[in-house]
C-alpha cells in the first residue's frame, strides 16, 4: 500500500470516524476532543500570577515608604508610574525605535536558526561540524559583541543593535530545532517508511511537527532575549532616541525614576512580544498535550 492510498481514507478506522496513523504520528487529535476552556476557569489559573504580581509592587511601594528609601536607591512603583505618564511621548518614541530594533533581529535570526537547524538534519557534515561551534558561541555574553558590531557599522545606524539581536536569537533557535527535527522516535520513522513515504513526506509530517515544541521553547525565551540585546547594544553608542540610551542618560543623571520608566517600558514590549509567541504558538499547534492538559486541570 502506498502512502497515498493509506491517507485515503478507505478502511474501516476512517470509516469510524477515528484519526489516522499517520495524523497520530503527527500529533494531531480529533477537533471534538479539543475544547477551549471557559473564560472563568482561564481567570483561575491567571488569578495566582495576578496576585503574586499585586502583593509585589504593593510590598514594594509599603517597604520604600515605611523606610524612606531614597528615590536615587529605589524609586517607589507610584513614583514610576507618575513619570511614565509624564514622560510618555519621549519615552514611547525611543521604545518604539528599540522595538523595531529588537522585532528585525528577532525575525531575521529566527529565519536564519531555523533554515541552518533543517540543513542539519540534511546534511550530516554540517550537523557534525557547526553544532559544536554553535554550543560555544552561543555562551559568548552580549555585551562583549555589541561594540564589536557598533565599530563594524556606522555609530548611528540602527543595523549593530539588530545583528547583535539576530546573533542572540539565533543559536538558542537553531539549536532547539535541529533538536526537536532530530529527536524522533524511530518507531514513528519506520511507520512512515513502511508505507514508502519520501523524506519530504517524514520531515512534513513526522519531524516538523515533532519540532514545534521545540521550537516555541525557544521562541519564549528569545522574544525577551531580543529586546535586552538590542538596549545593552544601545548602551554603546548611536541614537539617542532609543530606549538604551534613554535609561543609561537618566541613570547618569540620577534621575532613576525616569530611568525605571523606561525599564516599564522595555518590560511591556518584553510582554507583548512573549504574549505574541504564546498565541501563535496556541494558533500553530493546538493539539499539544500541553494544552489539552492545562485545560483539563
Amino acid at each position: 500500500m502506498s502512502l497515498d492510498q493509506f491517507e485515503g481514507g478507505e478502511g474501516a478506522g476512517s470509516q469510524a470516524g477515528h484519526p489516522m496513523v499517520i495524523d497520530a504520528v503527527e500529533g494531531d487529535v480529533p477537533a471534538a476532543t479539543i475544547a477551549p476552556a471557559p473564560l472563568g476557569h482561564r481567570l483561575r489559573r491567571a488569578g495566582p500570577a495576578v496576585l503574586a504580581f499585586v502583593l509585589v509592587i504593593a510590598a514594594w511601594e509599603g517597604l520604600t515608604r515605611a523606610f524612606r528609601v531614597e528615590t536615587f536607591i529605589l524609586p517607589r512603583p507610584s513614583l514610576i508610574i507618575e513619570r511614565f505618564l509624564a514622560t510618555s511621548d519621549v519615552i514611547w518614541s525611543a521604545g518604539l525605535n528599540t522595538f523595531i530594533e529588537a522585532a528585525v533581529g528577532l525575525v531575521a535570526g529566527t529565519t536564519l536558526g531555523v533554515i541552518v537547524a533543517f540543513a542539519t538534519v540534511r546534511w550530516v557534515p554540517v550537523r557534525e561540524g557547526l553544532m559544536p561551534f554553535a554550543v560555544a558561541a552561543n555562551s559568548v555574553p552580549i555585551i562583549a559583541m555589541a561594540p564589536i558590531a557598533n565599530g563594524m557599522f556606522s555609530l548611528t545606524s540602527p543595523v549593530p543593535k539588530m545583528v547583535v539581536a539576530a546573533v542572540v536569537v539565533f543559536f538558542p533557535v537553531m539549536i532547539n530545532t535541529a533538536r526537536g527535527l532530530l529527536e524522533v522516535d524511530p518507531d514513528e520513522l519506520e511507520l512512515m517508511r513502511s508505507y514508502a513515504a519520501s523524506q519530504r513526506e517524514i520531515m512534513r509530517r513526522v519531524r516538523i511537527p515533532h519540532s514545534l515544541p521545540y521550537f516555541f521553547s525557544a521562541m519564549k525565551v528569545v522574544a525577551v532575549l531580543s529586546i535586552i540585546a538590542a538596549i545593552v547594544a544601545e548602551y554603546f553608542g548611536g541614537s539617542q532616541d532609543v530606549l538604551g540610551q534613554y535609561i543609561l542618560t537618566k541613570a547618569s543623571l540620577f534621575v532613576y525614576a525616569d530611568a525605571w520608566a523606561g525599564i516599564l517600558v522595555a518590560s511591556l514590549m518584553g510582554v507583548a512580544l512573549y504574549g505574541l509567541v504564546l498565541v501563535t504558538e496556541r494558533l500553530v499547534m493546538p493539539w499539544h498535550v500541553s494544552f489539552r492538559s492545562a485545560e483539563a486541570s
